[in-house]
């Protein structure tokens, strides 16, 4: 590997990370800073102090004291210009990145919606209920309930999945359909709602990322149900999404 080859890696590196990059600088920045203004004000502290010696009878106004030490303060505040820049472009650099994340997953949902009403169209309906079933089932099978903590709800005792995280809860198919009228309700008043909205509904925990996607009211959110049997011979009920979509805006 030439030399040429390691600066294109390493500007590979550096543009990849630079939100880190940047956020690192900019929390050693507002440290430097901060070390700057406490060694320029302990030096201003000194120079004032030898002044008002030389003349006891002299009173500094804040002008003196400021023509006296203005230029001790120079390096902490290109320091904190610099720290700003650097924050501010860590900010950009992500704005960026979330909007073409934005514009790639609307992109990815538009072409995944054409190729369901397309296999609809093609094999029609029961046909396209009966791969989603089995592959429901295949989910299922290779995510045994014995292996998974059921989550205890209030809102009935039948085996439940969520297939988009795999977990299981106790519920049923009317406390989830009730939700899903509900979680459309909020959608037409207030726009848009998170998984973390849902998750509510339904009484689950959240996720650590359920506050950053969910539906807006361009598309109702839809249940997609197949009634499958898990590992141990019980009915259960598993359910995924119409579709979802980042929620940068949304509620924490």
């Amino acid at each position: 590997m030439n030399m040429t080859d390691v600066m294109r890696k390493i500007e590979r590196i550096a543009r990849e990370n630079s939100p880190t990059i940047l956020t690192a600088l900019g929390v050693s920045g507002s440290i430097t800073t901060a070390y700057l203004t406490g060694r320029a004000a302990y030096a201003s502290a000194s120079i004032i102090q030898a002044e008002e010696e030389l003349d006891v009878e002299r009173v500094l106004t804040v002008v003196d004291k400021t023509k006296l030490v203005w230029k001790l303060y120079i390096p902490a505040g290109l320091s904190g210009l610099a720290t700003v820049a650097m924050i501010v472009s860590a900010s950009r650099v992500g704005s960026r990145r979330t909007a073409a994340i934005t514009a790639a997953y609307s992109i990815s949902e538009k072409a995944f919606v054409e190729y369901q009403e397309k296999v609809i169209e093609t094999l029609g309906e029961k046909k396209e209920q009966a791969v989603r079933d089995q592959i429901a089932q295949d989910r299922i099978t290779n995510n045994p309930v014995a292996n998974s903590t059921v989550v205890m709800t209030a809102n009935g005792n039948v085996l439940c999945c969520e297939l988009y995280t795999g977990r299981y809860f106790n519920s049923d198919m009317e406390t989830l359909r009730k939700a899903e009228n509900e979680l459309n309700a909020r959608l037409l008043r207030e726009m848009y709602a998170t998984l973390s909205d849902w998750y509510s509904l339904i009484g689950i925990p959240y996720t650590a990322n359920s506050c950053d996607i969910g539906w807006d009211s361009d598309r109702l959110m839809q249940l997609k149900y197949s009634t499958v049997l898990s590992d141990d011979g019980r009915p259960c009920i598993a359910f995924d999404y119409n579709y979802t979509k980042p929620m940068y805006s949304g509620k924490q």
